[in-house]
């Protein structure tokens, strides 16, 4: 059977470029981009003229943010998918690499945010579990300083955003992957929990964190955008995509959690 010809639409760096800016993209912001290929339709150039749209609407004054975290940098007792045999956890833990912010690829966050870590000029935060990678005039100031026991809170990327008045594009995903709303679970209470990690340098080391999950951030978000007017909807290429401050979403998270999730019983 033949190969059936893509369906399209037929996306290109400057169709990319120029859908963002009618959507509301500003040269000289910064923004946070959650991103899915697939859902863009037929890419001429694949992640690197996604980068590059990017790129181009934010111009030489913005600054282009992407998670690029790494969870398989962890504890082989917690993997599902899929799991390892229990007899190999001494081993896994044993040998795992330690994270190298410059050859440590990302994880689960898709081909856009890997094309950006490797980036000319790109800087990588240096938690080794749920770092951000930055291109821009910025990226220093944002990706700088991410303590090792914070991995989405305070003292990381995160909170660097919101006080900068960045803003978050969804760019083809939906509110389960908003990394936003997880500073909100530093500001209300939250247990705290072990987590297993390579050590610098070699070696395994656990540290206490808060404990964070994306469960229900598909419903925060759903209640988020039809009570704040801030979310901007519309399309680039096939993609739904929004546009909204880094802010509005944490304040929102934090009074919406609180209520909906609360979490104290398992402290």
């Amino acid at each position: 059977m033949p190969t059936p010809p893509p369906t399209g639409p037929l996306v290109t760096r400057d169709t990319l470029a120029s859908e963002l800016c009618a959507l509301g993209v500003q040269p000289g912001e910064t923004l946070l981009t959650h991103s899915s290929l697939s859902s863009l339709g037929w890419v001429n150039g694949g992640p690197v003229a996604v980068v590059q749209g990017l790129l181009d609407a934010l111009g030489p004054d913005g600054t282009l943010v992407v998670p690029t975290q790494t969870g398989d940098l962890s504890d082989p007792a917690v993997w599902r998918n899929p799991p390892v045999p229990q007899e190999w956890w001494a081993a896994v833990r044993a040998t795992m690499p330690s994270y190298d912010p410059r050859i440590t690829p990302a994880r689960g966050v898709g081909v856009i945010p890997e094309t950006v870590r490797t980036w000319p000029g790109a800087l990588r935060s240096g938690h080794p579990q749920t770092s951000f990678a930055a291109v821009g005039p910025r990226a220093a100031e944002i990706t700088g300083g991410h303590a090792p026991d914070c991995r989405l809170g305070e003292r990381s990327p995160l909170a660097r955003l919101e006080k900068l008045g960045a803003r978050v594009l969804m760019l083809g995903t939906g509110y389960a992957t908003c990394t936003s709303f997880h500073l909100a679970e530093y500001r209300i209470p939250s247990p705290r929990v072990p987590v297993g990690r390579p050590a610098p340098g070699g070696g395994w080391e656990e540290v206490t964190e808060v404990s964070i999950t994306s469960d229900r951030f598909d419903e925060l978000g759903y209640d988020f955008e039809r009570d704040r007017p801030v979310v901007v909807r519309g399309q680039v290429g096939a993609a739904e995509t929004r546009l909204f401050p880094v802010a509005d979403a944490v304040a929102y998270a934090e009074r919406w959690l609180a209520v909906h999730r609360p979490r104290e019983e398992e402290m």
